[in-house]
């Protein structure tokens, strides 16, 4: 093999194969075809979904501890497991809640990380410290949940009519709707929620144990010993064998309340003789409600990644089915979709696409004054983007916001090359030659360049598609789209373009009145271009101050732009986090809950509101009407929520918008304050965070989980006393679980299904900490004494959780932030006064969005100067040399990105991940217009021109494909702009960027790139392209 070195001109090689594309152009033709045929059938074919497919996973491990304190739980039960599953691979935090009774551990994976492996391992850990867990604590339960999303995707409310008994309720739907939603492809779990399980209450009278000398220990035995199924052998002989069981089940109520509890000599004492036994139900530990009813909902939790558009239509014709055949008063509503949302946002963005091909189409037209000359640069939409989607459908993509949104950008940008070749030949065919001849010269003299601006253009968004975290996840669908469709639109300019334009240009008249007046226009553009452009590289001095002075202006409109992960979208929903005073119980919270949906029932555009509450607050989310149909967005609507919301002293509740991206966490703030302090000592500086950083003045809300005022009542066991009472206590333990914890002691399996037996003293028993003290126990010796003969009660203020985070107590502070300012604004305020307050060995951490903001915030600027150096490193092998890159990106690039700046420190946009791809995108386009003038001036300079006449001859003869191409991505780009709907911010954000730095940076470019030329090429030797070919 030979490597020869050949010049620009001797492309015989290369053009021989292009010829065949003008010479035989049912070649492209069937190419192209091929494309758009796979391209239709991969459309037809692809899932539809909100975000890429991503797994934003964690691993939630509850165990529950009845009747011991929070510092109990902490110690023997979360401690343990957080150091058990710590060193487990793929996790990114560990955090963890602990209250009286209940430790819950949350392990929070890295995003895309193998969820049944994480499962697996984690089950694994715990399996090995499960002897570290005291013998009264259940086993840990694991559930994996959507670290995006703490609440389900579907909740369908079944309103409670007068007389429907909850439970009945419940046990229907659990049989006979339940199976048939978690059924469904990809759901991960369908559950009743707010309903009540039957149960066996057995409620024990305290005087009549002690009349009838019965224990709670006897009660306990009775219920664990004669309730029973086991196997105690078989029979067998040559021919069968027959298992053999012993079933001791009690059946019905009778045989329950017959059971034996104890038997002296002649005297028999059962259960109804000191208890009385019904068929109830659990104590409820949840409500659900749909406005001002109460209901029950049924929950439907699609898994980790699924499509939930797919979800939904399988749910909602589900539904349909299951209402014809339901009781006419037990009807499925669909009340909270979180796909609603995605089905308009997919909407409006298909909208923005129709618009933008029919706009960009009508600027090619206007700018080639005919419509057969324009068919060249549209034709190559259809067969760019159908190309585009059949790559991205063999690489496993979806259709969702942000590959449609890659589709919407790339109609500006596919149009450019096919402008460029058609405008060159129709300028050939002006001079005299023919359509073939035209195209043939014009395909040498535009081969190269439009190679270089294709891979210059495609190659800016790779960087994206190798970026880890969140951002990298949801934009390699996009960037690799949009790299696809460039690509493609490169091949259609070297191949489709020149044969379509030596048919149509020949045909097209140049002096019919729509050419003529658009050349006429272009003309008089050119010679006022010229004039200004020759004023210009006289003076060189004050064109070297204008460029350093916007280079100085880079960074500081960069420092000073409004920064934030992603802009804040109108879902058409308020989420709300309610919290309830500390010692509230089930029934205060729902019934103070009704005040709540009043205060925002005259909210503009408001339906309904869903809502799940318990003991200690709860979820709530209220869903408005589309935007178009009410005043005020959702995000005006918040400070004015929280208003109305403050109204309601019973309950706490805050106001909080859904995440723009799937990101973890409820609030706009969370940071975590992370010591190896108590919870006690740490409380001074929670306070006085919040008290600073309110003062700020830049959130609506902002409060913190770390508050000690939950009522606590110790019982405190005098050892001695219980000695000589010959009380252990083991023993005490099990005698006043079984009266007052609440807690299942056995099955009953009646009518098919098991029902739960839980012993309990009755109400009046057990109305306070005071009232405790009088239950009585069974001593060894037989005599029942009262609790407060051997122990005495201690009250103190604990705090409602206790919280740790990595290994470490913690305390989150979380808030909104008023309209206008960002949550990087909010979180970098709450920064500041953190940093200030606490002691040099505290720590500071994030939490939900706030953790991606400072992880991933600026990801997008490393790919913006790595996208810049791929550019850099292409255009150096196609010119052979690093002088004509340098111009390049120097008249081009920062000047583009500067004027988009100027719009972001005006904050009509923000920095935020869509503007930033903006910028990326930015880089690529201002360096084509760059390279279609420096390749042409470095072509006249080998002709024999000097630098000043074949920068100012190239500027002028590509003044026009330039102003074309940039017209086309303005005017193409414009409807995102001015986009309303869902999912409007995002495409407003990156629109402007992209619409102001091509418009404004275009007329730097022209103005300044033919002096950076002339700076740099100082009349040296005719520069002589090499290119690499093999013989």
């Amino acid at each position: 093999m030979m490597v020869k070195h050949r010049s620009s001109e001797a492309l015989a090689p290369q053009i021989s194969a292009i010829e065949v594309f003008v010479t035989r152009p049912v070649v492209a033709i069937s190419f192209c075809l091929l494309i758009m045929l796979a391209g239709i059938k991969s459309s037809l074919e692809m899932t539809v979904s909100e975000f890429p497919q991503i797994e934003s996973a964690a691993l939630r491990i509850h165990t529950t501890f009845v009747g011991a304190s929070a510092d109990e739980v902490k110690s023997f039960i979360t401690i343990p497991i957080e150091e058990a599953v710590s060193n487990v691979s793929g996790i990114d935090y560990v955090d963890s809640v602990t209250k009286a009774g209940s430790s819950i551990v949350t392990v929070w994976l890295n995003l895309n990380e193998h969820v049944p492996d994480a499962l697996a391992e984690i089950s694994t850990s715990i399996n090995r410290i499960k002897y570290k867990i005291p013998s009264g604590a259940y086993d840990p339960q694991i559930e994996i949940i959507r670290a995006d999303r703490p609440w389900a995707s579907f909740y369908l409310p079944v309103i409670l009519s007068d007389g429907m008994s909850r439970t009945l309720v419940t046990d229907y739907l659990e049989r006979n709707v339940v199976p048939v939603f978690s059924a469904i492809p990809n759901v991960r779990k369908s559950e009743v929620i707010g309903g009540r399980a039957p149960a066996i209450r057995v409620w024990l009278k305290p005087e009549l144990l002690e009349s009838n000398n019965v224990s709670a220990s006897d009660i306990r035995r009775a219920l664990l010993e004669n309730n029973i199924v086991a196997t105690f052998g078989k029979t067998q002989n040559s021919d069968k064998r027959v298992d053999l069981f012993v079933n001791s089940l009690l059946t019905d109520l009778n045989e329950f309340e017959s059971l034996v509890v104890r038997q002296d000599v002649g005297d028999l004492v059962r259960l109804r003789d000191v208890a009385e036994v019904e068929l109830d139900e659990e104590e409820g530990y949840e409500n659900t409600r749909f406005s001002q009813d109460d209901s029950v909902f049924l929950s439907v939790w699609p898994a980790p990644g699924a499509n939930e558009i797919d979800i939904a239509d399988r749910l909602y014709d589900e539904v349909d089915k299951l209402n014809g055949s339901l009781p006419p008063e037990m009807q499925i509503r669909i009340g909270y979709d979180s796909t609603k949302y995605t089905r308009k946002a997919i909407k409006e963005i298909f909208i923005t696409l129709l618009e933008t091909i029919l706009l960009v189409g009508a600027v090619v037209v206007v700018f080639m004054g005919s419509f057969r000359t324009a068919v060249v640069p549209l034709i190559a939409i259809p067969i760019s983007i159908l190309g585009a989607v059949a790559s991205i459908y063999a690489l496993g993509f979806s259709f969702n916001l942000l590959t449609i949104l890659a589709i919407v950008l790339s109609v500006g940008l596919v149009v450019d090359d096919a402008i460029v070749v058609v405008e060159n030949v129709s300028r050939l065919v002006g001079q005299g030659m023919t359509g073939t001849e035209a195209a043939i010269k014009s395909t040498r003299q535009l081969f190269s360049p439009i190679v270089t601006m294709t891979l210059t253009l495609a190659m800016v968004f790779i960087p994206i598609s190798f970026l880890s975290g969140l951002t990298g996840a949801l934009f390699r669908e996009f960037a690799l789209t949009l790299a696809i469709a460039v690509t493609i639109s490169g091949v259609v300019a070297i191949t489709l373009s020149p044969a379509m334009s030596a048919f149509v240009c020949h045909r097209v008249s140049r002096d019919s009145a729509g050419v003529r007046f658009v050349t006429e226009k272009f003309d008089r553009v050119r010679r006022s271009y010229a004039s200004m452009l020759s004023l210009i590289l006289e003076q060189p001095g004050c064109v070297l101050v204008v460029y350093i002075f916007c280079l100085f202006l880079l960074l500081p409109l960069y420092n000073f732009s409004k920064k934030e992960l992603a802009p804040i979208e109108d879902t058409g929903a308020l989420m709300m986090v309610i919290s309830a005073p500390p010692d509230a119980s089930l029934e205060y919270t729902t019934k103070h809950m009704q005040a709540i949906v009043e205060s925002l029932e005259s909210l503009s555009g408001g339906q309904f509101m869903w809502q799940r509450l318990d003991q200690s607050g709860g979820f709530a989310g209220k869903t408005f009407v589309d935007e178009d149909k009410r005043t005020f967005s959702v995000m005006e609507m918040l400070p004015d929520a929280f208003r109305r919301l403050s109204s309601v002293p019973a309950l706490k509740s805050f106001p909080t918008l859904e995440t723009s991206l799937p990101t973890a966490g409820n609030f706009a703030v969370e940071l975590v304050v992370q010591s190896t302090d108590s919870q006690q000592k740490m409380l001074s500086f929670a306070r006085q965070i919040l008290e600073e950083a309110r003062a700020r003045g830049k959130f609506i809300y902002l409060d913190t989980d770390l508050i000690v005022d939950l009522p606590e009542a110790n019982i405190i066991i005098d050892r001695n006393k219980a000695f000589d009472l010959g009380l252990s206590a083991e023993d005490i333990n099990l005698q006043l679980s079984t009266l007052l914890s609440g807690d299942f002691i056995s099955q009953v399996n009646l009518s098919g299904r098991a029902y739960d037996v839980i012993p309990m003293v009755t109400e009046q028993n057990r109305t306070s900490p005071t009232s405790l003290m009088n239950v009585k126990i069974k001593t060894s010796s037989g005599v029942f004494v009262p609790v407060s003969d051997f122990a005495s009660e201690e009250r103190k203020a604990s705090p409602r959780s206790l919280g740790r985070f990595d290994q470490k107590n913690a305390f989150r502070v979380f808030g909104a932030v008023v309209p206008g300012v960002t949550k990087e604004e909010g979180l970098a305020a709450l920064e500041e006064v953190v940093d200030a307050i606490v002691p040099n060995e505290y720590s500071m951490n994030y939490a939900g969005e706030s953790r991606q903001l400072r992880s991933e915030g600026n990801s997008l600027a490393a790919s913006l100067g790595l996208a810049i150096i791929i550019v850099f490193f292409i255009l150096s092998v196609q010119f052979n040399n690093f002088r004509e890159p340098i111009i390049i990106l120097l008249g081009s690039v920062p000047l583009a990105i500067m004027s988009a700046l100027i719009f972001t420190f005006m904050d009509m946009t923000t920095i935020n991940v869509y503007s930033q791809i903006g910028l990326i995108t930015l880089a690529g386009l201002g360096a084509k217009n760059a390279i279609l003038i420096i390749q042409f001036a470095n072509r006249l300079k080998i002709q024999g021109m000097s630098s000043v006449e074949a920068i100012k001859q190239s500027a002028d003869e590509r003044l026009r494909p330039v102003l074309m191409t940039t017209g086309a991505t303005v005017f193409g780009h414009l409807p995102l702009v001015f986009v309303t709907g869902a999912g409007a911010e995002a495409r407003n954000s990156i629109g402007i960027v992209l619409v102001a730095g091509m418009a404004v940076g275009t007329i730097f470019t022209l103005m300044v790139l033919p002096s950076i030329y002339l700076w740099i090429t100082k009349e040296t030797s005719p520069p002589t392209q090499h290119r690499l070919t093999v013989a």
